[in-house]
């Protein structure tokens, strides 16, 4: 079994070339590419896919789309991916509208857009940690300087309202639920949140559709709240990672100044098209959310009955400890052919709901682990 660092490693197998002849920014010299090892092993359970490929039903959808528009590519897309935005918005609900959502490449390309349009050079951004590790990334490269704020030792965020209003920054983000422990935060809180801010805040629901029964998303906060940004992706619960479609919602002023910062044409045909044709056939990829969330809950159960420290999770992800030497778990996982995260607070390891299978490996491998 291949052998990768104690951290996880980028997933890169080329050694990196250097860069220290070249006039890099100064504030991006000790800077590393992002990214989750990606390792030739049976059981990959390390970046928070949706484990179920799509249904051939659904692939001769997809094929069926791309054919229709191959004749197109000579010319360049819609630009503004009216269509794709309306079926986005249908799907949404909320009585959202076309004007009220945007689309790019991933959710990280929307998150780089909004920091290019609210954030940049003498402004801040805040988020709390521990949390999804691309905000402070992209605020960096984006000129922005990043405020680390704090959570409760249970991860929840009561104290955000208060970092919020003694630090004023220009865009904050609030993961809902959280990545990497996967805790959601209440509407009341986000609204505090909002109430508190002078700028924009970013309600990161990467996850949404995997929250427990009950759990409302912040959609419902967007009327009447002009600054409110909820951000979404096709990556998890769509299981369209390889897609690359990201989405968000929001006031219609937020949309015009994002046309200003967006690259021309950022959206391929071929993308447009191959989302349109997964949000069409949606019932199908997300029949699956149930059965992952089922999944979930048991792994919950079953790790907090071998005596492991467990968050309680809204996402299709689990993050457990607490090891004295996580490093040593990690690697043992990885020597019986199960790959998953090292990654939030010291200690702590994430992994990835599975199918029943995967899970099952997960655990017969764990066990031998912890019996070492």
């Amino acid at each position: 079994m291949r052998r990768q660092g104690a951290a996880g490693g980028s997933g890169g197998s080329s050694p990196r070339a250097s860069t220290a002849a070249l006039p890099v920014r100064d504030d991006l010299k000790d800077l590393h590419p992002y990214g989750a090892p990606q390792l030739d092993v049976p059981v990959r359970l390390n970046t928070n896919e949706n484990p179920y490929p799509p249904s051939q039903t659904l692939r001769d959808a997809v094929a069926a789309a791309v054919a229709a528009v191959a004749g197109t590519l000579n010319r360049y897309p819609d630009r503004d991916a009216l269509d794709l935005r309306k079926d986005l918005a249908d799907y949404l609900g909320h009585d959202l509208t076309a004007r009220q959502v945007w689309a790019a490449n991933g959710s990280n390309e929307i998150i780089q857009q909004l920091l290019q349009a609210f954030g940049g050079p003498h402004r801040t951004a805040l988020g709390f940690e521990p949390s999804y590790s691309m905000h402070p990334l992209i605020a960096r490269v984006t000129c922005t300087q990043w405020l680390a704020g704090t959570r409760d030792p249970d991860y929840g965020l009561s104290t955000a309202p208060g970092q919020v209003r003694a630090a004023r920054p220009d865009v904050v983000f609030v993961t809902s639920p959280n990545n990497p422990t996967g805790t959601s935060v209440p509407l009341e809180l986000i609204a505090a949140v909002y109430a508190a801010a002078p700028g924009i805040v970013v309600v990161d629901e990467a996850y949404a559709e995997f929250s427990r029964d009950g759990t409302p998303s912040a959609l419902t906060l967007l009327p009447g709240r002009p600054r409110l940004v909820v951000t979404r992706t096709m990556s998890k619960a769509f299981a369209a990672a390889g897609t690359r479609l990201g989405y968000l919602a929001a006031d219609p002023a937020v949309i015009e100044v994002l046309l200003t910062v967006r690259l021309p044409y950022h959206l391929s045909t071929v993308t447009q098209a191959v989302a349109r044709a997964a949000i069409a056939h949606r019932q199908e990829p997300l029949a699956t959310v149930e059965a992952l969330r089922r999944g979930r809950d048991e792994l919950v159960g079953w790790l907090r009955g071998h005596g492991l420290a467990v968050a309680d999770s809204d996402a299709n992800f689990v993050l457990f400890g607490v090891f004295g030497d996580r490093d040593r778990v990690w690697q043992g996982l990885l020597d019986r052919g199960v790959l998953i995260r090292n990654t939030g607070p010291q200690g702590w390891l994430r992994v990835t709901v599975g199918t029943p299978a995967e899970t099952a490996a997960f655990k017969a491998a764990l066990t031998e682990v912890l019996c070492l």
